[in-house]
């Protein structure tokens, strides 16, 4: 655009094509009332307008013009190319464009994005899945650039029809952007327009609509203030937990129990649990009818999750007083439908019971009766047939056992109680004590999976059993393990010793503790090998120095000597860290004889690892142990015929350096560092000039410091 434009010429910043800066084209007649009007959404300059006001009081226009000019371009020119991928061909330039409307809205400014901008969107709904997807993305971001959350309407009309799209991806996107502007609204905003949006979902045909509505009205059921929206609300809802269509009862079974949650907050305790409430006519028939096994196996899935809000929602009433006649008859009908999920004819469902076990028993431990039905069926998952299930149930095991709750010593058929056929009798002990009886017969199980679950979490069963049960019932199928076949099971239990430690000591399982490490270090796969590497620090501050010494340091320095690289380098960090732990004179003792023997090791590579721990080492002691005992060791490298040795050197004392005296710096450090700049190989002469250069302006400050 020339800068010699009139005052005329600028007068209407419309009257300039905001793409070739030309005429814009004579307006078409005014439509008549009541006729639709097509957004065309177009780019305008927005410096025009600053240029138009600012050059009639400016006595140099043409300066003014080109300023602004020069100062909007840039951002204005990004705005305007946004719009144009988005109406281009190439998809992959709409995507991009897409994911730039936030930075578009900034351009336009608050009015014209509501004007212009969000309608021309809301035409543009039928593009690719993955422009739609960006859309929804950047729609959520856009709540500021519409005016704030009084204006945040505006964004639900394209969302609205994202949020019916047949694209999962982008349905997905579109709901978390829709929550998100939900959440800034005002309260009276949100019941007037995103409710409506919810309702008018619900109500489509199709059932992706209804889909989206599933998902997001538990969490907007929490903000609706009036009981006839309430009530609206929770009829769709049903409705739609009713659908014809499975993908909506699924979604609906999803989010049944965060329903229940948010209504219970609403609409309270009377409400909801008195006789014939909302809890007992509304939500007890889906539960029902959810669990039952005329359902597929995608909603039957969502059974136990929504039990859990259940539980907790009774466990918060249990809390305040106890439960009433009319709660305790809902309780009775809940419980049976948990232990319908671990006897389901789908190893599916039996899985997630299985894995969500833990939640299960946190939720409904405190309830009258209701620990003597679950642990039970939890014994029934840890005997499954299928091994996935024992597996998912076996790593609850630690989390179910620690809830402080009584059971029978054997099982209790409450059923038969409950019809006079039966008593209990016999003494009620801890779950833990009636679980620790399943860990015997689960070290003995055929599926490797199983046993590494349980090698990961029996331990944790100790806290809760106490000192004396823990030797009696836990150590030996503990002892078991560490025999075990499968180095992963051994491995698995080694790292999880601590808890067991903590409760009796290390002294009964160091002689069985012994092999199963033994043969851990010498496993084939080097993956086992660094995993016992990586654990040997925790297992020397459980074994004591005086056991460790005697039995583990030969291995942990063997295993610098391996024939894996990344072995190697695990061990000399190994070293660092038992320095750490047992200090300087120890390692100096145990290990720095031996390293000093590998410095000679005909491998260049075996020398390098040496190089390695040593410099590890000095760096967990104090300044003068390391400048006397491993600074010399170091220092004689530096003759090394192979200049990887010597260039790993001058890198290494870059790092060793500050963990000694300034006296050593000067004395010893800095004249090997002169010689190796001197050095015939260019990579040794590179290293030792990053080196030197480094540490002259560390101790530099040192200096000045002092």
């Amino acid at each position: 655009m020339s800068t010699s434009m009139s005052n005329a010429e600028l007068d209407d910043p419309m009257d300039v094509d905001p793409v070739d800066g030309g005429p814009k084209p004579t307006p078409a007649a005014p439509t008549p009332a009541g006729t639709t009007v097509s957004t065309s959404f177009s780019l305008t300059p927005l410096w025009i307008n600053s240029v138009s006001s600012s050059s009639s009081t400016n006595s140099s226009p043409n300066t003014s013009v080109t300023n602004l000019m020069a100062a909007k371009t840039t951002t204005e020119e990004e705005a305007r190319q946004c719009i144009e991928k988005l109406r281009g061909e190439n998809v992959s330039e709409r995507v991009e464009a897409a994911h730039c409307l936030d930075q578009v809205a900034s351009v336009l400014g608050q009015e014209r994005t509501r004007r212009e901008l969000i309608p021309f969107l809301a035409e543009g709904i039928d593009d690719e899945d993955e422009v739609l997807l960006a859309m929804a993305m950047s729609l959520g971001r856009m709540v500021e650039k519409v005016g704030g959350p009084s204006q945040a309407f505006i964004l639900l009309r394209p969302l609205e029809l994202l949020l019916s799209v047949e694209e999962l991806a982008v349905r997905d996107a579109a709901c978390v952007s829709a929550q998100n502007i939900a959440n800034q609204m005002p309260d009276a905003m949100f019941e007037s327009d995103f409710a409506d949006m919810l309702t008018r979902l619900a109500k489509l045909e199709w059932f992706t609509a209804r889909l989206s509505a599933a998902r997001l009205m538990a969490a907007a059921f929490a903000r609706l203030q009036t009981k006839e929206k309430q009530q609206e609300h929770l009829q769709l809802y049903c409705a739609l937990c009713k659908d014809e269509t499975p993908m909506v009862r699924r979604v609906a079974a999803q989010f049944l129990g965060k329903m229940l949650q948010s209504v219970f907050a609403v609409m309270g305790r009377e409400a909801c649990m008195g006789e014939g409430g909302i809890f007992a006519s509304n939500f007890m028939p889906l539960y029902e009818e959810f669990a039952s096994m005329e359902q597929p196996d995608s909603v039957r899935l969502q059974t136990s999750e929504n039990c859990v809000a259940f539980g907790e929602v009774m466990s918060q009433i249990a809390e305040t007083s106890p439960l009433t006649e009319s709660e305790t008859a809902l309780l009775k009908r809940v419980l049976p439908l948990i232990v319908a999920t671990i006897d389901d004819r789908s190893w599916r469902v039996r899985w997630t019971a299985a894995a969500k076990f833990a939640l299960v028993i946190k939720a409904y431990y405190q309830l009258p009766d209701a620990i003597d039905i679950l642990v039970p069926g939890y014994e029934k998952l840890l005997q499954d047939p299928e091994a996935e299930v024992r597996t998912a149930a076996t790593f609850n095991l630690a989390h179910v056992a620690k809830c402080n709750a009584m059971v029978p010593v054997t099982p209790v058929n409450r059923l038969a109680q409950e019809a006079g056929d039966a008593t209990e009798t016999g003494s009620r002990i801890t779950v833990a004590e009636r679980l620790v009886k399943r860990v015997t017969s689960l070290t003995e199980d055929d599926s490797e999976h199983v046993r590494a679950a349980l090698a990961m979490v029996a331990t944790g069963l100790a806290p809760a059993l106490g000192k004396d049960a823990t030797i009696t019932y836990l150590v030996p199928p503990v002892l078991l393990l560490l025999r075990d076949a499968a180095s992963e099971v051994r491995l698995n239990l080694i790292s999880s010793l601590g808890a067991l430690n903590e409760v009796i000591g290390v002294d009964l399982l160091s002689q069985s503790l012994l092999p199963a490490i033994l043969d851990l270090a010498q496993d084939g796969k080097w993956r086992i090998r660094l995993a016992i590497i990586e654990h040997i620090p925790l297992l020397a501050k459980q074994l004591g120095c005086e056991f460790f010494t005697e039995k583990l340091v030969a291995l942990c320095l063997g295993w610098l000597g391996d024939e894996i690289a990344t072995i190697r380098t695990a061990a000399a960090v190994n070293l660092k860290h038992l320095t750490a732990l047992f200090g300087a004179s120890w390692a100096i003792e145990n290990m720095v004889p031996v390293i000093v023997e590998i410095r000679q090791h005909d491998s260049y590579l075996r020398r390098l690892t040496a190089l390695q721990g040593l410099s590890m080492m000095a760096t967990e002691m104090d300044k003068d142990t390391a400048s006397l005992e491993i600074l010399p060791l170091m220092l004689e490298m530096a003759t090394d015929v192979v200049p990887n040795i010597r260039f790993n050197l001058a890198k290494e004392l870059e790092k060793v350096a500050p963990a000694c005296t300034i006296d050593a710096y000067r004395t010893q450090i800095v004249p090997i560092l002169s010689i190796l700049l001197e050095d015939d190989d260019r990579d040794v002469r590179y290293f030792a000039e990053r080196s030197a250069s480094s540490l002259k302006l560390k101790f530099a400050a040192v200096t000045d410091a002092s």
